[in-house]
């Protein structure tokens, strides 16, 4: 039995397989909004057979965007054309997730096709939000630090967007702590020089995290999981390590995360990260014997070597992204391939499981 497709229950939910789509910024929303874009993007991987499927980053706030074209959360009217998606994913016999996400100071910039450049304000961008008043690189906003009342409201609105997430059909929440978004920004001392409550020591810099993920756990039922996406390394000196993961991987197991997603960078523009297949995989292996659930991400393009990463027990998911949005199929091509006959597919597609 090919461990890739083998069903994975966390709480109350079962995975089909192993199988996650990674999530992934489209920059294709209006004022935060999902369109038919989203329901293509997202159903087409459900379609081709992936277990859990995530949204990408959605805002909690409109100036926690990305890009004014990303996705958000902070009111009511952004639950409908979401539940459209999360219907859709759940008939296909799929799992919905949903990222929550705050950018921080890597906010308010164009989509990388239109150069990832600062948007200014008279342009419909804003001004930036961090732990501290330091620019992520020279030509990017020079943020304002957040007061501890800015700090309280941010993380009601994660609050406010899980209570959304729960009510738009969602059944797996997955917070953004990775790749230099702002709560990545609380925990690396590269970007975090505050003197306050929230900074300083490892205890302070998590404060924010740990008072995120109790105020989502008020909104989220208990018997649906969360999940964490960190960044396990900054691959910068002085910066968090794969020790600080570790460590924070045994605090966050008992305050309500279910599953830690190894991702890992993005906090500085100097970093050198050595990409390359499997390169993040040992960061989920060290994460894991904490004994919470990881999952792998990170150039994992092929089914034997997401079935190898799953055998040795580095990891229990396969976050995938690139590789999905180059075939949105790899699923049930995957499954064949690993001599898996029992795989669904769409009665409309069984025509095409063989080759005649």
């Amino acid at each position: 039995m090919s461990q890739l497709f083998t069903p994975y229950q966390i709480k109350s939910i079962t995975l089909k397989n192993r199988i996650v789509v990674s999530p992934m910024c489209q920059y294709s929303g209006i004022d935060g909004f999902a369109n038919d874009w989203h329901l293509v993007h997202l159903g087409t991987r459900a379609v081709g057979g992936a277990g859990l499927v995530f949204t990408e980053a959605i805002a909690v706030a409109a100036e926690g965007r990305i890009s004014p074209h990303d996705l958000g959360l902070w009111q009511d009217a952004h639950i409908e054309p979401l539940k459209r998606i999360t219907n859709f994913i759940k008939q296909q016999g799929a799992v919905p997730g949903i990222q929550l996400a705050h950018a921080g100071r890597k906010a308010s910039v164009s989509e990388p096709w239109n150069g990832d450049t600062l948007v200014m304000p008279d342009e419909g961008g804003w001004k930036t939000v961090a732990p501290s008043a330091l620019a992520f690189s020279a030509d990017k906003d020079l943020p304002d630090e957040l007061t501890t009342i800015e700090i309280k409201r941010i993380i009601n609105d994660f609050k406010s967007a899980a209570k959304r997430a729960h009510t738009a059909g969602f059944s797996i929440i997955e917070l953004h702590g990775a790749h230099g978004y702002l709560i990545n920004e609380f925990l690396s001392p590269l970007c975090n020089k505050r003197t306050d409550e929230y900074g300083g020591p490892f205890e302070n810099r998590i404060r924010f995290l740990l008072e995120i993920i109790e105020a989502v756990r008020m909104e989220w039922p208990d018997e649906l999981p969360l999940f964490l996406r960190i960044s396990t390394t900054d691959w910068a000196d002085g910066g968090w390590t794969v020790d600080d993961s570790v460590r924070l991987a045994t605090i966050v197991k008992d305050k309500g995360i279910d599953l830690i997603d190894c991702s890992s960078g993005g906090v500085v523009d100097y970093a050198k990260i050595p990409a390359k297949p499997n390169y993040q995989v040992p960061f989920a292996e060290a994460v894991r014997k904490t004994g919470i659930p990881t999952g792998a991400v990170g150039i994992i393009v092929t089914p034997e070597q997401a079935e190898a990463i799953l055998t040795n027990g580095q990891a229990d998911l396969i976050f995938m992204a690139r590789e999905l949005l180059r075939n949105p199929y790899f699923p049930l091509q995957a499954a064949l391939e690993l001599g898996y006959d029992a795989m669904p597919w769409p009665v409309q597609y069984e025509r095409a499981k063989r080759k005649k």
